[in-house]
């Protein structure tokens, strides 16, 4: 059994890591970097308002942005909007700012105090959305539910929809960006209903957001903020894949085989189907449907920035298979490895599984502390060959390619070289693990 473990943090920490992605590069804030927009709202401000926005301030994973405006015809603003980068995405931490003109709604249940406001870029921003402001990794089907407001009384649930190219007059040729969808909710407010509608932004990679458009809740004729890039210090970067390669879908159910061609010649068949996800954490169980080994077992998986990781595993069997023993030799024989279940033989060894944003040439190596070499005592590295067609008898699919040498002193069994392939929307389709005592383990996905 693998305790559960908090964010895998102090394990990557201890990585030799060749990442694809910083948790930055949506929102990048180097020193001196600089961002202006043009912001209006159809109804109560239709003539733009420039907003030259600044990198105020920055210690560690901490940062803070600067606004000021300084229009004689357009509402006058200025403020300051807080982040902070984490493992899971981009946080908005804080805010603060001259209060909105006095034509605009009230956004509280009361005027005194009011601490909202939608009268800037960054204000439609966070609106509902602080922690993630954007989550990640950002792949294909991304949904996730935040909150805001000064009373913490809004609600938003984003939905990433693709990368799509757009214009914008900071970039007059096409840029690729990702764009998020937000259904934003307000109960309460004076100013309803617009602090509800339906807001949507596009981030480029290495820029941060460069169009912002909330389509406010009513009829339609309701006002609809916009606001757009005009210029910035930054140049847009290589925007990474978002192919998920290991999704972690609620209801996702798939099929194994697994055999080893010196202890398990007749093959176990084992489901996996993942039983719970929410904000990048998904719950999967094991069951044997037929073979030598009656498994059951339940692991957890999470997608930060720093990679997909297993957070814990629980597993037990009566088999009539008879595997060679694994380590770690430092442990008691009570808790040592054991192979029941193709996902035991995918988690062997050290995290992550996958990095975020994978990419060909993606390398990274175990650490000799840590909770991975406390449970398993293996030492190795990991790469990413990059996308392969692999033939299963599921099908036929372009999954990427991961290599792992693996070494556990002492035990041969734990020991050698693992190839995994990992298909868009699929996940793990095959994994055939070379042991150093000659014999080979193969998991290939099959039909239901």
């Amino acid at each position: 059994m693998r305790r559960l473990t908090v964010l895998a943090l102090a394990l990557v920490a201890g990585l030799q890591f060749a990442s694809s992605a910083a948790a930055d590069d949506w929102l990048p804030h180097p020193d001196g970097a600089t961002w202006t927009y043009s912001w209006s709202d159809s109804v109560y401000s239709p003539t733009p308002t420039t907003e030259n926005v600044t990198v105020k301030d920055q210690s560690g994973a901490s940062f803070d942005l600067a606004w000021t405006t300084g229009d004689p015809t357009a509402p006058t603003s200025s403020g300051t909007v807080s982040f902070q980068d984490t493992d899971s995405g981009l946080d908005n931490t804080n805010w603060s700012s001259t209060p909105p003109p006095t034509n605009f709604p009230i956004l509280c249940a009361t005027a005194a105090g009011c601490g909202n406001s939608l009268t800037s870029t960054y204000y439609d921003i966070i609106w509902g959305s602080r922690a993630p402001v954007l989550a990640e990794p950002l792949v294909r089907g991304a949904t996730w539910s935040g909150s805001g407001g000064a009373q913490n009384d809004v609600s938003g649930v984003s939905t990433y929809l693709g990368q799509d190219t757009i214009t914008v007059p900071a970039f007059p040729q096409p840029v690729v960006a990702a764009v998020v969808r937000t259904r934003v909710t307000q109960a309460g407010a004076l100013g309803d209903p617009y602090g509800s509608g339906t807001r949507t932004i596009w981030w480029v990679y290495g820029v941060g957001p460069v169009q912002v458009v909330f389509a406010h809740a009513g009829p339609a004729n309701a006002p609809v903020t916009t606001s757009v890039l005009q210029s910035t210090s930054l140049t847009p970067g290589a925007v990474p894949s978002d192919l998920d390669y290991f999704p972690l879908t609620q209801g996702l159910t798939e099929r194994y085989s697994w055999t080893n061609s010196k202890y398990l010649k007749q093959p176990e068949i084992e489901q996996v189907a993942i039983q719970a996800a929410l904000n990048g954490t998904a719950r999967f169980t094991v069951t044997s449907v037929r073979g030598p080994i009656k498994a059951a077992g339940s692991y957890g998986y999470t997608a930060r920035v720093s990679g997909i990781t297993n957070l814990w595993s629980t597993a037990q069997a009566k088999s009539l298979a008879k595997l060679p023993p694994l380590g770690p030799k430092f442990a008691k024989p009570a808790n040592r490895r054991h192979f029941f279940t193709p996902l035991d033989l995918l988690n062997f060894g050290f995290g992550p599984i996958l990095p975020a944003y994978a990419k060909t040439g993606d390398s990274w190596a175990s650490s000799p502390t840590g909770t991975d070499f406390e449970d398993y005592g293996v030492t190795g590295t990991s790469t990413v060959l990059g996308v392969q067609t692999v033939k299963v008898p599921a099908g036929t699919f372009k999954a990427l390619a991961v290599r792992t040498t693996l070494k556990q002193p002492g035990f041969l069994f734990g020991s050698g070289t693992r190839t995994a392939w990992f298909a868009p929307g699929k996940g793990l389709v095959k994994l055939v693990f070379q042991h150093a005592d000659r014999s080979t383990s193969q998991v290939v996905l099959i039909k239901k």
